[in-house]
């Protein structure tokens, strides 16, 4: 599946740049991450890198790759023994989780104010797309469990996963010289596939994370 979205996004990418105008631009910036989801809220911080492809005046496309720091929460679980002779039949405890998102996206740009070769004013834009969000989750229970002899809401260890996200956002950006452009933008990703996992305690359209990026972009 992985080859398939990969090859989808060079063939649609090189479709679109074909007709595109002479305006390309390249931007990377610094931002916060929050996963607002129950029992996995955590800050995080990081980067993303885009290139970005203006075919008309007011439209282009978009591609990323961003990644964040690791996010840190805490649950409190029950263990409870799979034999009614196991002593004691339950076990309180603390799972430490870590959660690490990267993720490619692919999407539309549209200016709602302003051009992206503007040379005065400030700039706005919304944008939507698709990505493919890759994730790492780690997992440390206080104390150790047994799992031969009792069940855990979720185990202890480490995995990856993956989910296909929907991803939307706005922008303002303001011209600062020499083809430069300071920007901030507001983006969340919603989760659009489950694949559950039994590393992480809340699967059901998790994690959904927004993040506040500022950065700058260049047009070449």
């Amino acid at each position: 599946m992985r080859k398939k979205i990969v090859i989808t996004f060079f063939v649609a990418l090189f479709s679109v740049t074909a007709f595109c105008q002479n305006l390309f631009s390249f931007a990377t910036d610094i931002g916060a991450q929050r996963n607002f989801k129950n029992d996995q809220l955590y800050w995080a911080f990081g980067y993303t890198t885009q290139a970005q492809f203006h075919i008309t005046s007011r439209d282009g496309v978009y591609a990323w790759f961003a990644a964040y720091s690791p996010g840190h929460y805490k649950n409190k679980l029950t263990a409870t023994a799979k034999s009614p002779v196991t002593l004691p039949q339950e076990i309180a405890y603390t799972n430490k989780g870590k959660m690490r998102l990267k993720q490619f996206s692919l999407g539309w740009r549209r200016y709602l104010k302003g051009t992206p070769d503007a040379e005065k004013g400030s700039n706005f834009y919304a944008f939507g797309g698709f990505g493919l969000l890759l994730g790492r989750v780690d997992n440390e229970h206080s104390p150790t469990i047994d799992t031969a002899d009792y069940n855990t809401p979720v185990r202890s260890g480490r995995a990856n996963f993956k989910r296909l996200t929907l991803d939307l956002g706005a922008g303002w950006e303001y011209p600062i010289g020499a083809d430069f452009y300071l920007y901030s933008e507001g983006r969340v990703w919603v989760p659009t596939t489950a694949y559950p996992s039994d590393y992480i305690f809340v699967n059901n359209n998790a994690p959904f994370t927004g993040m506040i990026n500022l950065g700058l972009r260049l047009l070449f």
